[in-house]
This record gives C-alpha cells, sequence and structure tokens, in this order.
C-alpha cells in the first residue's frame, strides 16, 4: 500500500511538466504546510496496516516544510520494528540538500529500530544537464546547485546500500538532447563511488541505484513517446513500459 502524506504542496521550483506549476493552489485550497499534530495522527493511523509503503511528498517540494527534519526522524522514532511503515521513500528536486540534511538522511537509513533498507529509496528530480536546460525545464536557475547536492549525497551516502538513489530526467522538449551528458554524467559519478547501477527507460525496481529517463504525461502523447524513444535510443537503453503501480 502506497502512502502519500503529503508535508507541503509548496515548491521551489516551476517545472514545465508539473501541474503543480500550473496554479496557484495545487488542490484546489490555498498551499499550506502540514501541522505537526496531522503527521502524528497520520502515521498513528498506519498502524494495523500491512506493509504500507511511506513517501512525503506529492505535488509539493517535502524538503521546503521549515520542520522536514524534525518531521522525518519522528517518523522512524515511531516507527519501531516497522510497525508504521515497512518502506520509506522521499521524492525531493535537491535544491535544499545541505551536507547536515544528507547526513540525517543517511543516519536515518541506518536506524536501529527499523528493518535493513525501510529508507529505500531516494528519487532526485533533476531533469536537465545543461544549466540552461535547467532554467528551461525548470523555471529557476538552481542547476549547478543541484549538481553539487546530489554529488555531495552521493559521497556521503559512501558505500551504504541504503538508500538507494534515482537520478530522473523527464524527455521533453527542451531538455531531450541532453538525455545522452546526463546519463554520461552520473554514470561517471557512480562508478567513481564504485556503485552499481542500471540506466533505465522508465521507473526502475529499487533494488540498486538507477539513472532513468521518463516519459513525459502530455496532450501530445505521440510526440512526447517519440522525444523518449529517441533519447533511449541515443543511450542505447530500450523505451521501456511503464510499471504498474508506480509512483
Amino acid at each position: 500500500m502506497n502512502v502519500n502524506l503529503e508535508l507541503t504542496d509548496h515548491c521551489n521550483i516551476r517545472c514545465r511538466m508539473c501541474s503543480q506549476s500550473l496554479r496557484d493552489e495545487a488542490h484546489g485550497a490555498p498551499m499550506r504546510f502540514m501541522d505537526f499534530e496531522t503527521w502524528r495522527r497520520g502515521l498513528n493511523g498506519l498502524a494495523g496496516l500491512a506493509d504500507v509503503h511511506l513517501c512525503p511528498h506529492w505535488l509539493g517540494e517535502p524538503t521546503l516544510h521549515p520542520e522536514f527534519d524534525a518531521f522525518v526522524e519522528y517518523a522512524f522514532a515511531v516507527n519501531r520494528d516497522n510497525r508504521l511503515f515497512s518502506k520509506f521513500k522521499l521524492h525531493t528536486n535537491a535544491v535544499i540538500l545541505s551536507v547536515d540534511r544528507a547526513r540525517l538522511l543517511v543516519r536515518l537509513a541506518h536506524h536501529p529500530g527499523a528493518a535493513a533498507g525501510t529508507f529505500e529509496a531516494i528519487h532526485f528530480s533533476i531533469d536537465a544537464y545543461s544549466p540552461a536546460a535547467y532554467r528551461f525545464v525548470k523555471g529557476a536557475d538552481h542547476g549547478e546547485r543541484v549538481y553539487r547536492n546530489v554529488e555531495r549525497f552521493l559521497e556521503v551516502r559512501g558505500k551504504a546500500r541504503f538508500p538507494v538513489v534515482h537520478l530522473t530526467l523527464v524527455v521533453q522538449d527542451g531538455n531531450r538532447h541532453e538525455a545522452a551528458a546526463f546519463v554520461d554524467h552520473w554514470s561517471q559519478r557512480f562508478r567513481a563511488l564504485g556503485r552499481e547501477f542500471r540506466v533505465a527507460g522508465d521507473w526502475p525496481p529499487f533494488d540498486q541505484d538507477a539513472i532513468y529517463l521518463r516519459r513525459l504525461n502530455t496532450g501530445d502523447q505521440a510526440s512526447a513517446d517519440r522525444w523518449h524513444a529517441a533519447a533511449c535510443a541515443a543511450v542505447g537503453i530500450a523505451a521501456e513500459a511503464r510499471l504498474p503501480g508506480s509512483f
């Protein structure tokens, strides 16, 4: 059971392909931050459910929450023996990923009260290689910072198996010409750290690190599928079918 307890629907970038960026009220209501009591009650409400995979994200950027670190630490503290959730996944654009936060996340992935692999994966939404393409696709000039933050996170994680890291590029007009450069850059980083990884044509499984090229969901799906297939061909992989139940 995938459960999304969204810490916030605010975001610090304006991705062209994201519905959150198209309106000021992502859920038809003014954007807000979850309060601690709602977080506490939401977590407690997971008790008794089987095999819960928890993600504190839906449309917004979870690390924007002013108490993000404390909320996530609390979740792992009350999840002793995996009584509330069996897996935890974080989706982030990595714009605000300090070294202290990177260390916290790696530490939580090895929390003594949780089974190995509970903090299963971090999904980094990068979506560009060059600063110019990042500005176009993401609507902000944070590309170089994001690359530094993700590279530093990989270094902090070191040889630890978890959390698995997925680096994504949603193929679209504005970045499709950069697919090979994107894959080459991150492949070099993984190899330098001695990490096994795969390059995938859509959502990869969570058994190892991955670089993946994702289809754009759009009204002109035929064009998006052609762009995606061409990007996959440029890096020598198949344009894979979507995995059922992926999020």
